[in-house]
């Protein structure tokens, strides 16, 4: 099929790379002149495995491109797909100003039937508010065609985004055409053996179900971050609790995970558009507002535990951080727990050492005056972040930090301390090799003297 993939952020990309790898003939419409020119060259403007290589397969395949022309990327396009951003109001609802100005584009460059689908996260209702915005705009020029607007919400985890794509749990496609449901259909058959997968639906159905799958997920992480809490007060290790709920199938082990908080570009911004919108029509989500919270406290447990650890003076000491993106395989920062401990690290006087194999540069764009002073140090090798710290962090769980050499770790920091913000290590292991383990709702084992900074 001829494609139009309007927005080449996270998931224009990953939606475009994946269909142009099936054949179809794909134009990204992307408006950033800078990150436009760097995909021209091949050149990926984001971290995620595999997209590189199956961005630059396409091109040199002369399956997919790249153009700021609206009236030559829609001229033979058969389905359109708008992934633009849809960012949190300060209100928590989400920002529909990108998704309803395609649309107004759409109204405007149009001069054909084609199908428009939303694949973009958006609140119920806003299938409907874009085929208005896009009938308008054709009705103004007096352009002929049949539009159709389906919702196609996607369903993608940071750092397995094209597994994600090639081999979906489930699509969901929203429309009350069948027509539409038949093109989609089609168009995602190489993806689906069966055909159950793809599941169809009414639009505002649709546009519901993606907010409710990621609060869904929340829910089960403030869940189990909740029970930590209590855990750590009954001296009762959550990591055995864990095991023992996550055995129930009906439960599960997926996100039930003590840890920091989660983060990223999804869970926070669409559990506060989902609230939002229980507000707007007199409704209290009281469950989505307790998993905000928890998540926002999650948050601050690490900055809690080493104030606690060194009797609240923080001042002048050293703390290494492994780990500064809001998961491993992405380079996103988005709402990353690290940047709560960070900021209260620096604002404590303490003097942070940083690692982090993808997200260095977002970090030094963000904390410009902590570079320059020397409070904060990145590190590229996760043995020199440690040298010389009263303790070390782990933030999120890369695999490279997942089975360091410990004894020599233990030689190049000051003091023997490790904070685990995602209980990936073995307390005892730790405690034989002569350090004192801090995890999440685990009781501390190991000891360590506190010496002076």
């Amino acid at each position: 099929m001829e494609l139009c993939v309007i927005g080449a952020g996270y998931v224009g990309l990953v939606t475009a790379a994946c269909f142009a790898e099936m054949g179809n003939r794909v134009v990204c419409l992307e408006r950033d002149a800078h990150r436009l020119a760097q995909l021209r060259q091949g050149l990926c403007p984001i971290h995620e495995p595999g997209l590189q290589v199956l961005l630059q397969a396409g091109m040199q395949r002369g399956v997919l491109s790249f153009s700021d022309d609206w009236q030559a990327s829609l001229a033979n396009a058969q389905v359109v797909f708008v992934a633009v951003g849809t960012p949190s109001h300060e209100d928590g609802s989400a920002d529909l100003q990108h998704v309803l100005a395609v649309a107004d584009s759409l109204g405007q460059h149009l001069s054909h039937s084609c199908l428009v689908v939303n694949k973009s996260t958006v609140p119920v209702g806003t299938a409907e508010r874009v085929a208005t915005h896009i009938r308008q705009g054709l009705r103004a020029r007096g352009a002929a065609g049949a539009i159709d607007v389906a919702s196609n919400p996607e369903f993608l985890k940071e750092g397995s985004a094209i597994d994600d794509f090639m081999r979906p749990d489930r699509i969901i496609v929203g429309t009350n055409s069948q027509v539409a449901a038949q093109t989609l259909q089609r168009l995602y058959a190489p993806f689906v053996r069966n055909r159950e997968r793809i599941l169809v639906m009414a639009p505002r159905a649709a546009e519901f179900t993606k907010y409710a799958a990621n609060a869904f997920l929340a829910t089960k992480i403030s869940f189990v971050n909740e029970l930590a809490g209590l855990c750590a007060q009954l001296d009762v290790d959550i990591e055995q609790v864990r095991r023992g709920i996550g055995s129930d199938r009906r439960i599960g082990s997926h996100f039930i995970y003590a840890g920091c908080g989660y983060g990223g570009s999804c869970f926070p911004k669409d559990v506060r558009a989902l609230i939002r919108t229980a507000e707007q029509h007199g409704y209290t989500p009281a469950i989505l507002q307790a998993v905000q919270a928890r998540n926002e406290q999650q948050k601050t447990w690490l900055f809690n535990a080493l104030q606690q650890h060194f009797g609240g003076f923080l001042r002048g000491r050293v703390v290494a951080l492994w780990g500064l993106a809001f998961k491993p395989g992405t380079d996103d920062l988005r709402e990353a727990p690290s940047l709560v401990l960070l900021d209260a690290l620096l604002a404590a006087g303490v003097r942070v050492q940083a690692c982090d194999p993808a997200a260095l540069a977002g970090i030094a764009e963000r904390y410009p005056v902590a570079l320059t002073n020397g409070q904060l140090k990145l590190c590229d090798d996760p043995y020199a972040c440690v040298e010389g710290a009263d303790a070390l962090v782990l933030v999120t769980e890369w695999k490279q930090f997942r089975q360091p050499d410990f004894p020599r770790v233990r030689g190049l920091m000051r003091m023997p301390v490790v904070f685990d913000g995602r209980n990936i290590y073995d307390p005892s292991e730790l405690s034989t090799l002569g350090y004192l383990y801090h995890g999440i709702g685990r009781p501390p084992v190991g000891h360590c003297k506190v010496t002076a900074a």
